[in-house]
């Protein structure tokens, strides 16, 4: 035994393994679904989204006071208020969806052409696409194969003068290591906006996530455990800064203006309608329940599957206090499955009427970025001496490459369940590498 496993490690671990032993967790030996078995599971997990007659009243009470767009002191404000405690911001100004919120973040910031801003790989293409919206250059740092978020020891060396700003991605309702950018981030004197959009109620330290950065931006789209189907948010604790950003988002008409329309600087809309406001106003009442209980699941649903060897759930990043759990995400290692590859083990888990996926692709080996920068514009603006050097470092992301072939994602209605359909989570992975070389065989 490794001298450096403490025997409160060990402790831990066994009791994990008698816990998940005696609450269900069994090995079920059985024949494969795949291959006509009997599933591990019969039954879909709980669909999404909630809703109940307070969504109802929400939306008819909309209807009848027939102000349905964003309007002074209506629901939107209501709404603003009410994220801004919720998270400790000191601002929120919602908009059309998170990736206006993005949009507006970076635009209010004069993001445009010959401007490099720090974006990890392992991200939904939003992250990325409006920053070529704005002509900018996206320079990728490799992702931290554990934690499955930004590896921050590599941001510094990817920094050049012309680095405008940061944008974390807090992934899966995980924390990146938001403490590292920040002093980066001073120590260079460029922006933070922090991308949590998969990360309502996600904390770093006991502070929520989106209130370190000068933005933090949060999606509502309809998979987000805070949904209204679409829809999005900025937090801010810089008032000139949300002032900024309401104009930008509101077609460049200031909050402040006077009767006499006057336009200072380029925007567009991406405004949130009173309809989405009212949603997410009854969501809200169950959001913070059912975060605690995809935690409580998650974190059982952890202590089964560390025992089982070949999978390996992401690490907390190291001051990550409280996890949203928007995804549940592991690695898969073929290796200790008989060779089952990825795409054999994720078709034998639905089956078993666990669903799952494979998750996110190389976001940095997208054809379309490659287009991008050989196009009449980038070239003219950067250069194909810099675009070379930007495109053979983007591509030198090998934990990125290694972790798009090893990653295994559960969505976030399956953590609100209840422990047993974690126990069968759990059976059902068991199920499949006890019969891992059959499945490889087929």
């Amino acid at each position: 035994m490794d001298k450096q496993w403490k025997r409160r490690d060990f402790v831990v671990a066994a009791s994990a393994a008698a816990i998940g032993s005696a609450q269900g967790a069994t090995v079920s030996s059985g024949e494969p679904a795949l291959l006509g078995g009997k599933p591990v599971r019969n039954q879909p997990f709980l669909s999404w989204p909630v809703a109940d007659e307070r969504e109802d009243r929400a939306i008819v009470d909309v209807v009848h006071s027939k102000k349905w767009n964003r309007n002074a002191g209506g629901r939107v404000d209501q709404f603003e208020a009410a994220y801004a405690k919720l998270t400790g911001a000191k601002h929120c100004l919602a908009t059309a969806n998170g990736t206006g919120a993005l949009l507006t973040s970076v635009g209010v910031l004069d993001i445009g052409p010959g401007d490099e801003v720090i974006v990890p790989p392992y991200t939904f293409i939003a992250t990325v696409n409006v920053l070529l919206m704005r002509h900018a250059l996206p320079v990728f740092v490799d992702t931290n194969l554990e934690t499955f978020q930004i590896d921050t020891g590599r941001i510094e060396r990817a920094l050049t003068s012309n680095t405008r700003a940061i944008i974390p991605v807090h992934l899966g309702g995980g924390a990146a290591d938001i403490d590292s950018v920040m002093a980066i981030a001073h120590k260079r004197n460029v922006p933070v906006i922090e991308d949590a959009c998969q990360a309502h109620l996600a904390e770093y330290k006991g502070l929520k996530v989106g209130t370190y950065g000068q933005a933090g931006c949060f999606s509502f789209q309809a998979s987000k455990n805070l949904n209204s189907g679409e829809g999005g948010a900025i937090l801010s604790n810089d008032e000139n800064f949300i002032e900024d950003c309401y104009a930008f988002h509101n077609n460049s008409h200031g909050r402040k203006a006077s009767g006499l329309v006057s336009y200072s600087k380029p925007g567009a809309n991406l405004r949130l309608t009173e309809f989405q406001a009212a949603m997410l106003m009854a969501q809200m009442t169950r959001l913070d329940a059912q975060s605690k209980t995809r935690e409580q699941n998650a974190q059982y649903l952890t202590s089964l599957l560390r025992e089982i060897p070949g999978i390996q759930p992401a690490r907390l990043t190291e001051g990550c206090t409280r996890n949203a759990y928007h995804l549940y995400m592991f690695r898969y290692s073929a290796d200790q499955f008989s060779g089952l590859p990825r795409t054999g083990f994720l078709k034998a888990l639905r089956a078993e009427g666990v669903p799952a996926s494979g998750g996110y692709a190389p976001l940095n080996r997208e054809p379309f970025l490659k287009n991008t920068f050989e196009s009449r514009a980038y070239v003219r603006v950067y250069g194909k001496k810099r675009l070379a050097e930007v495109q053979e470092m983007n591509l030198a992301c090998p934990q990125n490459d290694r972790l798009c072939k090893e990653a295994v994602w559960f969505t976030q209605n399956m953590l609100l369940g209840t422990r047993s359909d974690m126990d069968q989570i759990a059976e059902a992975i068991n199920k499949i590498r006890a019969n891992g070389a059959k499945l490889a065989r087929a």
